[in-house]
């Protein structure tokens, strides 16, 4: 029997949010049940306050004790503090190329492999398959899921 991938929707962000937003989801999907994810999609936008980046990139101790206390949304704690962590390293990208969207467009002229060697690296708990969601879902140019 073959194997079988839901692939998601796709749309390009129209903010830095957006882009935060479809990372969280691809690192959130990543090793767990995606149906499971996407039911509870609408949880995690309420606990992370609409992936607004400056919030969230603001959020310390108070703000992690009560997304882990918050049965809505999946609690994985390595998951939330790389959220939190990744929208730090947008806050400073977004200070480099003016915008997330910018900073893709930088990454331009590279092969597949080279953009997500830099967006596996840059990002936390952001893996290869990830990667390939999030830009996949933003969007980007990606290879057929089979070529990946």
């Amino acid at each position: 029997m073959p194997y079988h991938v839901e692939i998601p929707p796709r749309a390009r962000p129209t903010d830095d949010d957006g882009y935060l937003e479809q990372m969280t989801k691809a690192i959130f999907q990543a090793g767990f049940s995606w149906p499971v994810i996407r039911m509870k999609w609408p949880n995690f936008v309420a606990a992370f306050e609409g992936f607004e980046v400056d919030k969230v990139a603001g959020y310390d101790v108070p703000e992690i004790n009560r997304l882990m206390a918050d049965s809505s949304i999946v609690r994985n704690m390595k998951k939330t503090r790389a959220t939190i962590e990744n929208a730090r390293l947008i806050v400073l990208l977004r200070r480099e190329h003016g915008s997330f969207h910018s900073f893709l467009r930088s990454l331009d002229g590279q092969t597949y492999e080279q953009r997500q060697k830099t967006l596996t690296r840059t990002f936390k708990h952001l893996g290869r398959t990830g990667c390939f969601c999030f830009l996949y879902c933003v969007e980007e140019e990606v290879p057929a899921w089979e070529d990946r």
